[in-house]
């Protein structure tokens, strides 16, 4: 594979003329700066496992009962295999724009820079949601720690919600601005606290329920909780599986840290499947135990409990665990939310870095910092885009803030599946020289892109209906389908803005898809 040797002085801004052969840019990040294990840590830190557990697993069991497990499964299913795809791409283009740049090059600019604004739209909301989140779990965990429930309340009080908010999205952004050695470190930590509390509280909920008198709605493990054909109804089950879908988000961001990791070529690629079975192996565990102490039905603390089903942790820390080491599953998510809030970043900065890098956006967003060899500005701007997104939808409306999280799987699912179709068609040539390619870099991306697609037009049609998400609407239609909708609208508007300023770009002439990508190495 020949090398390009166009890796700029830090602080450079990465443009000018595109190299001849439409290869892939070197972009000025640090390099070796993250290995296999701090990988597939960032990986699983960005999904954010006992938060994503801890406001779905009610949610998941309101929607499919005791088959909650199995949904889980089926939900790791199409994302796993998507893996295969950002695996394979990855071994050919350690590029850290992923999706965008893989894209561009299978499809041309115009459906690469899509898949670009998906993400980075999906990374917004999910920024704004985990800050949101984060703060509410600081004031909890500190009114349960000082005991007074006025310090507790404090959340409940508008503008200080919004000043802590802010404070943990300077923090964040801060630590990312510093560089991938510093979010490692900071990652290891978290993500410990977060696993090791959860095993905690497996162990102590399976010994609960075979205690034989702790809830009422206590019920006996079944391997029927396993099989996804016993949910009651397909409506149900699609219900479950886009739950399912969003409790997996995130894991690429390991991938988008390729430049920037050992191996670029293959460990990203390791690291995202290893992150995967984590947290495949991390639900399964606690949706089993939590349902075996407790139930999946609507009563009690029994999962579904629609009072409850919104925040597990939080009504079952005590009973299961107890008022001192309850505590800690409080700390748990709190961490799980800015551990998550602070690797975030590193998918969105890093795609417009690369989507600047290659003209499809504004050139100052290429800047590197000459210190910490992090995309700067890039990073920056998107902790304040999230700052002000929050803001303004807090102040605006609970409702639209809500509707806005909704929308957020028709974003993972767009730019997951187009990523997906990529593969499958940038490798056409390959498929039929070994079962092997056949299989990995056809197969299984095509048919996780054909999961993720259904289930985006499944979503695209539920959220037409004004029921779905706060119930609100606009003009008779769902708030949700319109945010939704009108997301990727704007992305097309954006485009369109940038097709002026960047015509080179879109017309094919700085990352082309007929040539072979070229290895940045060091």
């Amino acid at each position: 594979m020949t090398q390009l040797d166009a890796r700029p002085q830090a602080g450079d801004t990465v443009r000018g003329s595109a190299p001849a052969d439409g290869g892939v840019r070197g972009k000025g990040l640090g390099g070796n700066s993250v290995g296999l294990m701090g990988s597939a840590v960032i990986g699983v830190s960005t999904v954010a496992p006992v938060y994503c557990l801890t406001s779905t697993l009610g949610s998941t069991a309101g929607e499919v009962g005791v088959q909650m497990p199995a949904v889980f499964l089926a939900g790791f299913l199409p994302m796993l295999l998507v893996a295969f795809a950002y695996r394979e791409l990855n071994k050919v283009m350690p590029d850290c724009g992923t999706s965008f740049t893989w894209t561009v090059k299978a499809f041309g600019p115009r459906l690469g820079w899509m898949c670009g604004w998906g993400l980075v739209i999906a990374t917004i909301i999910v920024l704004s949601n985990l800050a949101g989140v984060a703060t509410s779990y600081f004031w909890l965990l500190a009114g349960e720690v000082s005991g007074s429930a006025e310090i507790a309340a404090l959340d409940d009080d508008k503008a200080v919600h919004i000043l802590t908010c802010l404070v943990l999205i300077a923090v964040a952004t801060a630590i990312s601005y510093r560089g991938m050695t510093a979010t490692k470190g900071v990652q290891y930590a978290l993500v410990g606290l977060q696993l090791v509390v959860l095993a905690v509280f497996v162990v102590m909920a399976v010994r609960k329920a075979g205690s034989g008198d702790f809830a009422a709605t206590s019920v006996d493990f079944s391997w029927s909780w396993l099989n996804p054909f016993a949910v009651q109804s397909f409506a149900a089950f699609t219900a479950g599986l886009s739950l399912s879908i969003f409790m997996f988000w995130g894991w690429d961001a390991c991938l988008t840290a390729n430049e920037e990791t050992t191996g670029s070529e293959k460990t990203p690629g390791r690291a995202a499947l290893i992150a995967m079975v984590v947290l495949v192996g991390s639900y399964l565990a606690t949706g089993i135990a939590a349902q075996m102490a407790v139930g999946s039905g609507g009563s009690g603390l029994g999962l579904a409990n629609p009072d409850t089903s919104d925040n597990v942790f939080a009504a079952l820390a005590g009973p299961v665990m107890g008022p001192g080491l309850g505590i800690l599953l409080f700390l748990a998510v709190l961490a799980s939310a800015a551990a998550s809030l602070q690797t975030t970043f590193i998918p969105v900065a890093r795609t417009v870095l690369a989507m600047s890098a290659y003209e499809a956006l504004p050139a100052s967003y290429a800047r590197v910092h000459p210190r910490f060899r992090t995309p700067g500005r890039a990073t920056v701007v998107a902790g304040i885009a999230t700052g002000v997104f929050y803001t303004v939808m807090t102040l605006v409306s609970e409702h639209v803030l809500v509707d806005t999280i909704y929308a957020l799987g028709l974003m993972i699912c767009f730019y997951y599946a187009l990523t997906a179709f990529a593969c499958a068609w940038y490798f056409r040539a390959e498929l039929t020289r070994s079962a092997r390619d056949l299989v990995l870099k056809g197969l299984f991306p095509v048919v996780g892109g054909i999961l993720l697609t259904a289930v985006f037009g499944k979503t695209l049609y539920d959220m037409w209906d004004p029921a779905y998400g706060s119930g609100s609407s606009v003009l008779g239609v769902g708030s949700v389908f319109v945010i939704g909708v009108g997301l990727l609208l704007l992305g097309v508007v954006l485009m369109a803005a940038m097709r002026r300023r960047s015509p080179a770009f879109f017309r094919g002439e700085v990352l082309t898809k007929e040539t072979p990508a070229l290895v940045v190495q060091d």
